[in-house]
């Protein structure tokens, strides 16, 4: 059952033209009314990027959730943004497959290759964003003693050098598109991170073995695409260190993950 977000309070909801006395909880991420999706904010600075950065980007067979402005011009008012609905009937959860969640990977990041690095992405000290620099080798990986801690360790040495091209990725695509029967998918939920697209494709292969949505066959149809075995191992890498230092993360995602781990381990 989804969490309900606090109400935003009135002031905001008058910034935005929205009637309070409509709004509905939305997904347990924020409210909705009519035309606009309004969600908390709780770094500013990305918010604010994703709504200049993105607001422009052309996404061929793609679309955004793109944000809207109060009515005074700002994007963020008391800590809440808004954004634009997506028109489209949204189709079953069971029509999309990994390989098109792999596809829309592909797609997006050819869009957005031309994007600078945010500076906010290298003050970031959340949970994913040491997890993320601990996987790649750029901080020390003080996990503790747990089975994702080992399994850490143990693929970490797997790793080697990829000469490839670092760019602004979606780190949550598997999680974060939706797709519609009468029109093209939409991206949601952007947390960017600046790390090679191959990356982010390689994640959402990782997620949907953490699931028990995909399998080695995957891996295998998009081993084509450059470091391929190195990006699964980054990837997953990235998954474990998150699941040790998230003190919300239970038993239950530690044993996917260890699956995961065990699955990237059996192919590369």
């Amino acid at each position: 059952m989804s969490t309900i977000v606090e109400r935003p309070p009135g002031r905001v909801c008058a910034a935005f033209g929205v009637d309070e006395g409509e709004l509905a909880p939305f997904d347990g991420l924020g409210w909705r009314t009519g035309r606009l999706t309004l969600l908390p904010v709780s770094d500013s600075e990305q918010a604010l990027w994703l709504a200049k950065s993105l607001g422009d980007v052309d996404l061929p067979d793609l679309r955004f959730a793109r944000p809207a402005r109060a009515t005074d011009g700002r994007q963020v008012v008391g800590g809440w943004m808004a954004l634009r609905a997506i028109d489209g009937e949204p189709a079953d959860a069971a029509v999309s497959t990994v390989d098109d969640l792999v596809l829309v990977s592909v797609k997006l990041h050819q869009a957005l290759e031309h994007l600078p690095r945010p500076a906010f992405v290298t003050k970031r000290d959340d949970v994913l964003a040491r997890a993320d620099r601990m996987a790649w080798g750029e901080d020390e990986a003080d996990l503790g003693d747990s089975s994702c801690a080992r399994w850490f360790d143990l693929l970490l040495g797997a790793t080697k050098p990829a000469l490839l091209k670092d760019q602004v990725v979606h780190a949550n695509l598997y999680r974060g598109v939706q797709f519609y029967t009468d029109a093209a998918p939409a991206v949601v939920n952007f947390r960017p991170f600046f790390r090679p697209p191959e990356w982010s494709a390689a994640l959402v292969v990782v997620d949907a073995v953490t699931d028990g949505e995909a399998d080695i066959d995957v891996m295998e149809r998009w081993e084509h695409i450059p470091a391929w075995r190195q990006m699964l191992l980054r990837a997953v890498l990235f998954r474990l260190a998150a699941g040790a230092l998230d003190p919300d993360a239970d038993e239950r995602l530690r044993e996917r993950l260890r699956h995961a781990a065990s699955t990237v381990s059996r192919y590369v």
